[in-house]
């Protein structure tokens, strides 16, 4: 019973701490943008999604289609930008 306890006290922290490292890497995304480095800024928005800011136990089903979206973008700046790097390296 007392780990039951502990994880779920855990849980609240690591959501925290998964806002604030997404928040920084869309901010650090949006510095690069501004500064006209978008490859970089490409790259940070894409990892940005590592750190889930919404709730994770919620099955993909289930979240609002405005979240299941967002994600959805952060997904295919990813994909754009492996594309930009097969071609480049490719060639």
């Amino acid at each position: 019973m007392q780990a039951t306890n502990q994880s779920a006290s855990a849980k609240p922290l690591s959501i925290r701490i998964n806002r604030v490292l997404y928040g920084a890497f869309v901010l650090l995304s949006l510095y690069f943008f501004l500064n006209g480095s978008y490859q970089d800024a490409a790259s940070n928005l894409g990892l940005a999604l590592i750190f889930d800011p919404f709730n994770q136990m919620v099955r993909w089903e289930n979240r609002p289609r405005w979240q299941r979206a967002w994600l959805l973008v952060h997904l295919l700046v990813m994909a754009g930008i492996g594309l930009v790097y097969w071609k480049t390296f490719s060639a």
